[in-house]
């Protein structure tokens, strides 16, 4: 079974010695090989999430604190159609770990975001936060209806829906880079990250000091997950390899 996921997650790539492998055509050996398995990873790990989310937002271990708006929350106005970048994240978190170069690193990937996740739900039971009562204009815009029934106002801050989508676009940047991408790539996916950041404002589910919040959960384990994973992620990239 490890030899077969290790052919899958790039060890059968031939290479031949002066050439090298271009990023675009590297990046999508990586997509080819890993697909199923990261569709089923994020379904799952979404899944469980939601059970836990729901859990604290019904359950939580104190009174809900209300979130402060800033001067910038109330100049943001509400714009329904920013639910379209919204609900790309679940897209988008696929992204990272179908890039992944080998099994090992794919679970470790896996188990960093679980455990960003986790933090957060920990941090939602034992500070429960809402955002401020909203007075929204009246939209017919499909799927916010949904939406408020759903999520309702609780579990603010932190804001997830930011802290997964920066540790996304910090490792998806980590994969472009290592294997030499141009810059129009790198620059597509801080697009990406900034556009999910901004409608958690312009959908009016979340106020400035939650995205922060959720920007820096994110990224502390983003970067913990860059420095602490298997030793073969830190050897030389895709870009490195030669034909055979």
């Amino acid at each position: 079974m490890r030899d077969l996921f290790s052919r899958r997650f790039g060890s059968s790539i031939n290479t031949t010695p002066g050439q090298q492998l271009s990023w675009n055509h590297e990046l999508g050996t990586r997509l080819r090989a890993g697909f199923l398995l990261t569709v089923l990873w994020t379904t799952f790990l979404t899944f469980v999430f939601f059970i836990g989310y729901f859990f604290v937002q019904r359950h939580p271990a104190y009174s809900p604190m209300i979130m402060p708006q800033t001067a910038v929350d109330l100049i943001i106005p509400f714009q329904p159609a920013a639910l379209l970048a919204y609900v790309s994240l679940w897209i988008y978190i696929g992204v990272g770990p179908v890039l992944q170069r080998t099994l090992r690193e794919f679970a470790a990937y896996g188990l960093w975001m679980c455990a960003l996740c986790i933090a957060g739900l920990a941090i939602f039971y034992f500070w429960p936060t809402q955002v401020p009562t909203r007075i929204l204009a009246a939209t017919h815009f499909p799927g916010f209806t949904m939406l408020h029934r759903v999520d309702q106002t609780s579990n603010a801050c932190p804001s997830m829906h930011v802290a997964v989508a920066i540790f996304t676009a910090v490792r998806i940047d980590e994969v472009l880079r290592s294997t030499r991408a141009p810059l129009q790539p790198r620059m597509l996916n801080a697009a990406w990250f900034l556009a999910i950041a901004y409608s958690t404002l312009a959908i009016k589910q979340h106020v400035v000091l939650d995205a922060l919040a959720g920007g820096l959960l994110g990224i502390v384990f983003a970067l913990m997950s860059l420095r602490l994973r298997p030793r073969a992620s830190r050897d030389a990239g895709f870009a490195q390899l030669v034909r055979t």
